[in-house]
């Protein structure tokens, strides 16, 4: 599902016009990278949790010369699904079905 998919969905389950839908999904969006990037959580109830983890710094390896370097500490964006989700994600049917 794309962006344009997701605005038709949004506008035909809540009667709002393409251009609200997009407005709010942008709204959305906005909001959700606003509030990680200050380092909040955003839950929202059984669909899920978004939060910002911290990866820890670690030794890795250049794949071209594989001389050992350091990878700096990382900070990331994560989604923990909610009960509603992984119910709804648990009774789907085959999602290689999807990707086709």
């Amino acid at each position: 599902m794309d962006r344009d998919e997701i605005i038709k969905a949004i506008a035909s389950g809540s009667g709002l016009t393409a251009e609200q839908a997009a407005s709010a999904l942008d709204a959305f969006t906005a909001t959700v990278t606003d509030a990680l990037g200050q380092g909040k959580k955003v839950s929202m109830g059984d669909f899920g949790i978004f939060s910002v983890a911290i990866r820890a710094a670690r030794t890795g390896h250049n794949p071209r010369t594989n001389e050992a370097i350091e990878i700096p500490e990382k900070k990331t964006p994560k989604f923990r699904p909610g009960k509603m989700l992984l119910g709804a994600v648990e009774g789907a049917g085959d999602p290689q079905a999807d990707d086709e």
